[in-house]
């Protein structure tokens, strides 16, 4: 209850910010930038939403959330784990700092297709606690062809009944519904959509997810593009948005705690 209290504070003190002039009238923070912008496909555009933010891992390095806040970054998921040996030494540090600034934040298991999903889950369960008020939990499904030790591309029945195995344990671990990240070739190699009534984080770094993914389910959060920057982080860093307004974010941040 304490998380969604400083959630809710920074809600109204970025929606202040907004209006006083602190954040650009297209809806994306002042702070924000990209280095590797894309031309846009069709009329919707990341800046037609409200609220953004990012994804991190250990290549951020240590994130100064404080000032993430205050520049507006309104949710952060980091990575926490990958497969079922590799856990990120970044997330402890930035997990706690983002809590402290009263960030959202969230974890997320890359996962490894030469490993068990009961043996993944669990993992990800060993090092990422139940903390109250934390964002559901994310399940990051996407091939990795530079992998040294798994070129492993299961068919799609046993990506998707892998999946379950995994989500469902989390589910009963953290009592939340976990998201579901993927992109456009796995999504669609592996018809991510027959899993069901999740919350998807989808990447397009060129067009509207509308566009690329069609119309088979409604996406949450956006990952539009890789090469970003954001307040209180050294380098380029992913930036993402939440499909709604600022105040179906807090409703849908509520709705979570339920």
């Amino acid at each position: 209850m304490a998380g969604m209290v400083r959630w809710l504070v920074t809600g109204v003190l970025l929606a202040t910010l907004a209006a006083c002039g602190g954040g650009r009238p297209n809806g994306i923070p002042q702070g924000f930038d990209d280095t590797r912008p894309n031309d846009w496909r069709g009329s919707a555009k990341p800046s037609h939403y409200d609220v953004h933010g990012i994804d991190a891992s250990r290549f951020q390095g240590a994130i100064d959330f404080d000032a993430a806040a205050r520049g507006g970054v309104g949710f952060a998921f980091l990575k926490a784990t990958e497969g079922g040996d590799f856990a990120d030494p970044m997330f402890p540090t930035n997990h706690e700092a983002a809590r402290r600034a009263g960030v959202p934040v969230g974890a997320y298991h890359f996962y490894y297709y030469c490993r068990p999903a009961q043996e993944q889950a669990q993992w990800f369960i060993d090092h990422v606690p139940a903390t109250p008020g934390d964002l559901p939990p994310v399940l990051d499904m996407e091939w990795n062809g530079h992998s040294p030790s798994c070129r492993l591309r299961p068919p799609p029945e046993t990506v998707r009944s892998e999946a379950k195995i995994f989500l469902d344990m989390l589910s009963r671990h953290y009592g939340k519904k976990p998201i579901i990240y993927t992109s456009i070739d796995f999504w669609e190699e592996n018809q991510m959509w027959k899993l069901g009534n999740y919350h998807f984080w989808l990447r397009s770094v060129a067009g509207h997810p509308d566009d690329v993914y069609g119309d088979r389910h409604r996406w949450t959060f956006w990952q539009y593009t890789g090469t970003g920057r954001a307040p209180g982080v050294d380098g380029t860093v992913d930036l993402n948005t939440f499909n709604g307004s600022s105040r179906q974010w807090r409703n849908w941040l509520a709705a979570q705690e339920q």
